[in-house]
């Protein structure tokens, strides 16, 4: 419906061609918009409809009191209206006094006394009629006693300009002439925008740049904007598509336009550049002005405006002016001098269910039958209004079947008048950053930065400027170090790949689909064009065949590969030489390509390849910097590798018939990452040079190895040292122990060391932060020795896992704890009671008590710090621990991400894990398989009380939450396990869970929903199940899976307590579901299906962090499998 800026109340006969006429006529020339009614619309006993509808849209009343006004019916109806319209804002209404004295409407005397003593004489018989007549009573009392304007013998040209410059006023903080069905999420934006502005300001000159992807609405806002606030100059002016009349007529085009607006002269001449200076510092001098450049693409196009802050504007125009810059490009912005750049964010979830909906439907929500339909096309426009606004006018007055086939039509091709808009930024790219962009297109988004980066710098496209370029023109983002890309410049992309040879993907540069690849493979054609490809199969594309991979020995220009989840076969007799990335997970070749020259290879990662030897002789490598081989079962020598002085990064876990390493190994000075895990077959160490890189030394499982070579003690870099499971190691270098670099040793299962005496005395032990040891198998009085004074000596050691009677003899005892321990891990110490000292300890942040005998716990309210406790399989459990109040967020991550000092792998898939996965960066409380514990009630409340205060804590301190990989959902922020079966009505929504996964729908449609958070809760089965993984889909276009791992193993045989848990998790929204639908599996931690029974999830909002939960414990009434104690 129309709205309107003024209503406008008078007595035609008294005012219509005088003072009525005057302030109609100066409104419309001002732009304000003005409900005109007619002689028609005034006649009968009633008020006509059309007039009071168009009251209830106005913003601004107007009433002309003049003589005769009370005596019309019609007026005092209107006048009414009016009145009750505008309860809450009695301000709107804008009394003038035209003949009539003001007191006489106040006081209802002279002509208004006259006229309502009529009205008693004319209605005294009807009741009803006398009760309006007394609502008119008070409407002019309350309307009378408003300020207003007595004109009476005054100048009325005057008055009328004070009063329409009243209105403008009160306009200026509304919207006037923008229909609001074009106002979709942009009142918020204004005012964004507006505090840029600082209108407050008056004395500088203030420059403010507008920038945003194509199609998010930069244009539609600045005008938004420009409606809402150019009253308040004193000119003003708006440059439509400025680069548009620089190419048709340069620099003076646009100053012709400027001036022409400013100074409110159409017909301006100006034959130069120099005349139009000279007239805008004459003109314009010193003026409060407001000048918005639209669609600006070059620094040309406005470089005698804004170069920099001593140009024409800046220096001519007066305090509080205000210049608005519109373009894609943010470093054009930063060119001119901008003082702040506002970028337009996507539309939120309700903005953009609002705008489809008025474009598909033309209404206000969905129609029934068509919910599904939108959930895809939203899921796929991401908020942008163009897009949606696109595809939501080209389905309406469609039926549901003809709907269905167009959306599935937009999978497909997507909408042409969309990547045309998108298009024209691409275009604007130079030829390099054309090609950065098609890469992200095709492999990058959601990659991190630095990865991107190196194989960018491969690919000779200077990626530093080129990404810059690309997040200058809103083309990527980079959140978080990694780059994302909106799903409809994707599209753009891929497209343009395909444009030349849609059906012909041999002629692509590109390609990353599996049906395109088995194309090309199955009809073994040279695709000499082809450059990239990277293929990670997904279990639902139809018609999957095993490929031949014949058709890769005539890709001679292929510098990218990767082939994931392939099933492949057939010949390989060449490899293009340009290649510099290779990931080729499960390679059925014995070997390498002989052919193959691997000078230019940067990385090769062939996990669970069926390779014996990569090569015979020494190869180039001098670009080689990481080398995985996992899991290649077959693989029984290393070749030279010497040549490869630029090696960092070595996986070889696995590699079970790996018995040496080639010596050239241990001279690679820039080796940083050397894994051995696993290589069970493995009998000797290389010579390792004393100034290698070393970091990260990797020998779990090797149970052959006996020895140690002694140079792995003089390697003055190792920070980790895993040794764990080396049954058969006998003795480890005495040095080892004086690396002043080591920060993790791990010696867990190697029973025979204990007794070889290399413990007993600790090292100063200031930078180690953990030394795991236990399953000792003999002499147990040599390991309480090797603890104790490991444990005196340094108090930010970690002991895991020691199986030893005597640890929990020896703990208890101990005259002191070391208040200044953050992780301590007494896992199956047999600990029948855990001393007292422990609630102490205020430094604690990881306390793992896990498979001990004890009944109860101390007191651990004292532990401000505490963000992880661990319980479980303790069987004689009874009370429910005592859980401090999280005020203190300072958490000291001991165990670094792996990475930051070495490189991973950019292009495959082999990321190593942190040492001790189990205690999880994730906070929380797991007390699983705790038989005593079963169906207490008011555990999983305390839990619950207990995650609101650490996700308000994080919150109110402005916490970052600690960023685990790459976006997505895996592991949760904050996780807690514990015997029950029944959800909290905290959580909102509830379901019995269907194929064994949770579905989280989006929000309802139309509703606001603006979370900082979902917390969720899951009953599962606390027992194996046979239940097989469900793999990876896309239901009607959703980006349905998603995985949660919870820190348990429901597989494990001494599971006792079959009875149900629960799984209380959270996640900030940014790593966790957004608008869309999507599922997630459950899985234990070592990745096996969990079997979820029921869950309930709730949006967390900032108005849930304000409840204060009890963590009192007192009042919870014991139950032990359904019977009272």
């Amino acid at each position: 419906m129309r709205t309107y800026d003024v209503f406008v109340s008078f007595r035609g006969e008294d005012t219509r061609n005088n003072i009525t006429s005057f302030l109609l006529g100066s409104l419309e020339s001002k732009g304000i918009d003005v409900f005109k009614d007619n002689e028609d619309l005034r006649k009968g006993e009633s008020i006509a409809p059309e007039l009071l509808q168009a009251i209830e849209v106005s913003r601004i009343f107007v009433v002309v009191f003049s003589k005769n006004y009370a005596s019309s019916t019609w007026c005092l109806r209107e006048l009414t209206h009016i009145c009750n319209c505008t309860q809450t804002s009695p301000g709107s209404v804008l009394p003038i006094f035209y003949d009539v004295d003001p007191s006489d409407v106040r006081k209802l005397s002279g002509s208004y006394e006259e006229a309502f003593a009529k009205y008693k004489e004319r209605f005294r018989e009807d009741r009803e009629k006398m009760k309006e007549v007394q609502t008119w009573r008070e409407a002019l009392k309350e309307v009378g006693e408003l300020g207003g304007w007595d004109i009476r013998d005054k100048s009325q040209n005057a008055e009328i300009e004070k009063i329409v410059q009243t209105i403008i006023k009160k306009l200026g903080s509304k919207f006037s002439s923008l229909p609001k069905d074009n106002l979709v999420g942009m009142e918020s934006r204004v005012e964004e925008l507006v505090k840029c502005l600082r209108l407050g300001s008056v004395n500088d000159v203030r420059v403010v740049g507008i920038s945003g992807m194509s199609g998010i609405g930069k244009t539609e806002l600045a005008r938004a904007l420009y409606e809402r606030i150019s009253d308040q100059f004193d000119v003003h002016c708006l440059v439509d598509d400025v680069s548009k009349i620089y190419q048709d007529s340069g620099r003076l085009g646009v100053q012709k336009q400027l001036l022409s607006q400013c100074l409110n002269e159409k017909n301006l001449e100006i034959y130069d550049v120099s005349q139009g200076t000279c007239l805008a510092w004459k003109r314009l001098q010193n003026a409060k002005a407001l000048v918005v450049f639209d669609e600006v693409v070059n620094e040309r196009q406005l470089q005698m405006f804004t170069g920099n802050r001593d140009s024409l504007l800046r220096e001519c125009l007066g305090g509080g002016s205000r210049i608005i810059i519109i373009s894609r490009d943010e470093h054009i912005l930063r060119t001119h001098g901008v003082d702040d750049v506002y970028q337009v964010p996507l539309l939120d979830r309700e903005e953009a269910v609002q705008l489809f909906c008025k474009n598909a439907f033309k209404d206000n929500f969905i129609m029934s039958g068509y919910a599904e339909f939108a959930d895809v096309i939203l899921s796929q426009a991401q908020g942008n209004p163009l897009a949606i606004k696109a595809v939501g006018s080209s389905l309406f007055g469609l039926n549901a079947p003809q709907w269905r086939s167009a959306v599935a039509k937009l999978r497909e091709q997507k909408s042409r008048d969309i990547m045309d808009v998108l298009r024209i930024s691409f275009d604007e790219l130079d030829d390099t950053n054309k090609e950065i962009f098609l890469d992200i297109a095709c492999f990058f988004n959601n990659f991190y930065v630095k990865s991107v980066m190196e194989i960018l710098d491969f690919r000779g496209f200077y990626p530093e400027h080129g990404l810059q370029v690309l997040q200058d023109r809103s083309l990527i983002i980079n959140e978080y170090g990694i780059i994302g890309m909106h799903g409809l410049l994707i599209d753009l992309g891929r497209c343009i790949v395909r444009e030349k040879s849609p059906k012909e993907p041999s002629n692509w540069s590109r390609l990353w689909k599996y049906q395109d690849l088995y194309k090309i493979m199955s009809n073994n054609m040279a695709a000499e064009k082809l450059e990239a490809i990277a293929v990670d199969y997904e279990s639902d594309d139809e018609g999957f065949h095993e490929i031949r991979v014949d058709a890769l020995s005539k890709m001679s220009h292929l510098k990218l590969l990767k082939l994931w989840g392939v099933t492949s076969s057939g010949s390989l007799n060449h490899l293009s030489d340009e290649l510099g990335y290779i990931t080729w997970d499960k390679y059925p070749f014995v070997c390498l390509p002989k052919s193959f020259q691997p000078n230019k290879l940067v990385e090769l990662c062939l996990e669970y390849s069926n390779i014996k030897h990569l090569w015979k002789d020494r190869k180039p490598l001098h670009n080689l910097r990481r080398l995985v081989l996992s899991h290649s079962k077959n693989l029984i020598e290393l070749p030279d590798l010497g040549e490869a002085l630029n090696l960092e990064w070595l996986d070889l876990k696995g590699c079970i018939k790996l018995k040496k390493i080639n010596p050239s190994i241990g001279l690679l000075r820039k080796l940083a990452y050397l894994n051995l895990k696993d290589c069970t077959s493995l009998v000797e160490l290389p010579h390792f040079k004393e100034d290698l890189n070393l970091q990260h030394l990797t020998l779990e499982g090797c149970t052959h190895l006996k020895h140690i070579n002694p140079s792995v003690g003089l390697l003055r870099k190792l920070e980790y040292l895993i040794l764990e499971d080396c049954k058969s190691l006998v003795s480890l270098p005495n040095s080892i122990l004086c690396l002043n670099s080591l920060k993790y040793l791990s010696l867990y299962g190697c029973s025979g060391l204990y007794n070889s005496g290399l413990l007993k005395e600790p090292r100063d032990a200031e930078l180690l932060k953990q030394l795991c040891i236990g399953e000792a198998s003999t002499d147990s009085k040599s390991i309480s020795s090797i603890v104790k004074r490991w444990f005196m000596w340094s108090p930010r050691l970690w002991y895991s896992r020691a199986h030893n009677d005597s640890v929990g003899c020896l703990l208890p005892s101990a005259p002191t704890i070391p208040p200044s321990m953050i992780q301590l891990d007494l896992s199956y110490c047999n600990l029948v009671q855990i001393p007292d000292a422990i609630g102490n300890l205020h430094c604690l942040e990881i306390l793992n008590l896990e498979g001990n005998s004890f009944a109860a716990l101390p007191d651990l309210k004292g532990l401000s710090k505490l963000r992880y406790l661990k319980l479980d399989h303790c069987k004689h459990l009874k009370d429910f621990p005592k859980l401090p109040a999280r005020t203190d967020l300072s958490y000291t991550f001991l165990l670094p991400i792996l990475g930051r000092a070495v490189e991973l792998p950019v292009w495959g898939f082999s990321v190593p894990k942190a040492p001790n996965v189990e205690l999880p960066r994730a906070l929380g409380l797991s007390m699983f398989n705790c038989p005593e514990l079963v169906e207490r009630e008011g555990c999983s409340s305390m839990v619950l009380s207990w995650m609101i205060q650490i996700v308000q804590a994080h919150y109110q301190n402005n916490f970052a939450w600690w960023p685990i990989g790459m976006p997505g959902f895996s592991n949760p922020y904050i996780c807690s396990v514990i015997p029950g079966s029944e959800i909290e009505g905290w959580f909102t929504t509830q379901h019995v869970s269907k194929d064994n996964l949770i579905t989280i729908d989006p929000p309802p449609l139309m509703q606001h929903d603006k979370c900082i958070g979902v917390a969720y809760c899951v009953v599962f089965a606390a027992h194996s199940t046979d239940l097989e993984m469900v793999p990876p889909e896309t239901e009607r276009g959703y980006p349905v899976m998603g995985i949660v791992w919870i820190p348990v193993d429901v597989h494990e045989d001494v599971v006792t307590d079959k009875s149900d848990h629960l799984c209380l998790f959270y996640s900030p929204t940014y790593i966790g579901i957004g608008d869309w639908k999507l599922k997630v599996k459950i899985m234990d931690k070592k990745g096996f299906p969990v079997e979820v029974k029921k869950y309930g999830y709730r949006r967390v909002h900032e108005e849930d962090l304000d409840l204060e939960p009890s963590l009192n414990t007192a009042g919870i009434r014991k139950r032990k499998r359904g019977t009272d104690e």
